[in-house]
């Protein structure tokens, strides 16, 4: 595989970083946090408007760029980097989903309206069984089918027009259905989080009944199991841009801040630990960019499954520990006034703490790649 980026993904690149180094200013995370809707509307308009992010992944014939991985990547990496608040990781996540969903209208449309700048958000578990639990049942009854149980951790669920939602039904076979936030039996909670930059809810439903065509997927195992993959990966790209964030920001308070008549900067303790950070970032965004790779690879039918869980397993385990150890570090070089509001760098701990335990755990992800070669089990 080739690592270089394309003179257009360097300008995706280039383009994405002036844009939110402009609109994503420490500022506008605070005071998107701050507000009732969690983020800001406008910008996130702006993005849909001015940018077209949320199209990258939908195909063109759903009004989209039909972009690969690499490009989604390239986005979120920088948005992690500046803490956007915005659906774009769930747009991402459920664009992931519905073009594993076999080709249908209802498919179709969602995409279309994935584009126009609509949040849907992927309700895909309860974690009280590991993050591939599904919370959520889909019993027939004699007239129609209801939906029972809760999904935690939507990413922007209380934001969304429409929700995908895992089911298992009676067969204990997972099934996928597109449901309306707003219909009858169903409730969706804003959950607290220790990451006020990446807001999530609970939806939970009682006997919300669905028709045929919501059901956007049978015999879903498979399809549920690789957009578990996505999202990892999708995730990922997000970590590799708080590792580096908190790196530049570290370096740049060390070299401000001066003791005994010298910058600390220039203390060997302090470029120890600035190069320990380093490797890490650029190692993450090594593994990032190859499961990218791997993904478009995946799509073509160039690669099997378990090269893409693969990639996602060792990809989330390097970047989580990346991600975390920085954020970490930085909060230790800011000399532990890091961890007060004044400083940005506890919003970049705060959202590696989180997403370190989002999808799965580092060590949870190490245990399933040694599974993976020595069972061959790709789930």
């Amino acid at each position: 595989m080739k690592f270089a980026f394309t003179d257009e993904q360097q300008m995706l690149r280039d383009t994405s970083r002036a844009f939110l180094a402009d609109k994503s200013t420490s500022a506008a995370v605070r005071a998107a946090c701050s507000s009732p809707e969690r983020h800001d509307a406008a910008l996130w308009q702006s993005i849909c408007e001015d940018m077209y992010w949320q199209g990258i992944l939908i195909p063109e014939h759903a009004d989209g760029l039909g972009l690969g991985w690499v490009e989604m990547a390239v986005v979120l990496e920088t948005a992690g980097e500046r803490l956007l608040t915005s659906p774009l990781f769930a747009v991402a996540q459920s664009a992931a989903a519905l073009l594993g969903c076999p080709a249908s209208e209802m498919r179709d449309l969602l995409l279309a309206s994935l584009a126009a700048g609509n949040v849907i958000s992927l309700a895909m578990g309860n974690q009280s069984g590991g993050w591939d639990s599904v919370g959520v049942t889909a019993t027939e009854t004699s007239t129609t089918t209801v939906l029972s149980g809760e999904a935690r951790f939507v990413p922007f669920g209380f934001a969304a027009s429409k929700l995908l939602v895992v089911a298992r039904d009676t067969s204990n076979t997972q099934t996928l259905w597109v449901v309306d936030p707003q219909q009858g039996g169903v409730s969706v909670e804003s959950t607290p989080t220790m990451d006020q930059t990446r807001p999530m809810a609970t939806v939970r439903f009682e006997r919300a009944a669905v028709t045929s065509d919501q059901l956007l997927a049978s015999y879903a195992e498979e399809l549920v199991s690789d957009t578990l993959a996505l999202s990892r990966i999708l995730t990922v790209a997000d970590q590799v841009g708080v590792a580096q964030a908190s790196l530049d920001i570290s370096v740049e308070y060390t070299k401000e801040r001066s003791q005994f008549d010298r910058s600390i900067a220039s203390f060997q303790a302090i470029k120890h630990k600035a190069a320990d950070m380093m490797l890490k970032v650029e190692s993450a965004r090594s593994l990032l960019y190859y499961a990218a790779c791997t993904v478009d690879a995946w799509l073509a039918g160039e690669v099997d499954r378990d090269a893409l869980h693969e990639a996602a397993f060792m990809a989330s385990a390097c970047a989580s520990d990346a991600a975390f150890f920085s954020a970490g570090c930085g909060i230790q070089m800011h000399g532990g006034v890091g961890i007060t509001e004044e400083y940005d760098i506890q919003l970049y701990f705060k959202r590696a703490r989180a997403t370190e335990s989002y999808l799965g755990r580092p060590s949870e992800m190490r245990e399933a790649i040694a599974c993976q070669l020595l069972d061959g089990d790709p789930a």
